[in-house]
């Protein structure tokens, strides 16, 4: 199994700073996109942090009987998904006790989505509103959940999926890395098809470009030359915040 991957990120049309970050390690095949948010310099800081952390953590728990351990109570996770789990969770810790000894970068947090593949399965963590997106067949799936107040609405029949595209508190966030001291971590596989494309990315490319398009997108192009196609179309639509994408695709 091969991944091919590409990346990229924009500041977007308004912002003055951009406070996404991606992380590409295909030595590992993980693939993380990260929104940064809160403090004066917080935002850049805390999501460029995080992905350093968990890489740290990754490495240091990547051989110990713990992340092994829990499988004979969990068999539907796979060992992939627990270094992940144990290495978010450590890296969440870290940056939120750098924030309490910072006062400028107080309050800051992150969204974080990663994939990390094995020899069968895409395997997913994510917090926050940042996005995975499976294209398969002509078709694209959303595979993750936006961790958002509107999506809760959704949930509860308050507000339809439509209006919630364009209601005003879209981007307030319910869950994000480095806020608190613990984060709950969303967990899921794939099982993944040769020709499969995962898409990640912030909520600059999702909220600008609708599904269909990015569908289109990804469809006519090969994997490096969707990402600039991607973020040109966020930008022409607004461009009103950050705009970064990771994508890659399976092949034998």
């Amino acid at each position: 199994m091969v991944v091919k991957s590409a990346g990229g990120s924009d500041v977007g049309k308004l912002r003055e700073a951009n406070e996404d970050s991606f992380l590409i390690a295909p030595e590992r095949k993980l693939y993380v996109v990260a929104d940064g948010m809160g403090g004066h310099a917080g935002g850049g800081f805390a999501s460029k942090k995080i992905l350093e952390l968990v890489i740290e953590e990754l490495d240091r728990i990547s051989n110990l009987q713990e992340t092994t351990q829990p499988l004979m109570n969990h068999e539907e996770r796979t060992v992939t998904q627990f270094r992940l789990l144990r290495a978010l969770q450590r890296a969440n810790q870290s940056l939120f006790e750098i924030s309490l000894k910072d006062p400028n970068l107080r309050g800051m947090g992150t969204t974080l989505t990663a994939v990390q593949f094995d020899e069968k399965f895409a395997n997913f963590a994510h917090i926050g509103d940042s996005r995975g997106y499976l294209v398969r067949d002509g078709q694209i799936r959303q595979l993750t959940e936006d961790h958002s107040w509107v999506q809760e609405q959704v949930k509860m029949g308050v507000l339809s999926a439509e209006e919630a595209k364009s209601h005003p508190l879209k981007n307030i966030i319910t869950r994000s890395m480095g806020h608190e001291r613990d984060v709950k971590v969303d967990l899921l596989k794939h099982e993944f098809k040769s020709k499969d494309k995962y898409l990640l990315c912030s909520d600059g490319l999702s909220n600008m470009v609708n599904d269909d398009e990015l569908l289109k997108i990804v469809s006519e192009n090969g994997i490096e030359d969707a990402i600039p196609v991607m973020i040109k179309r966020a930008n022409e639509e607004g461009g009103y915040d950050n705009i970064t994408v990771v994508l890659a695709e399976v092949s034998d």
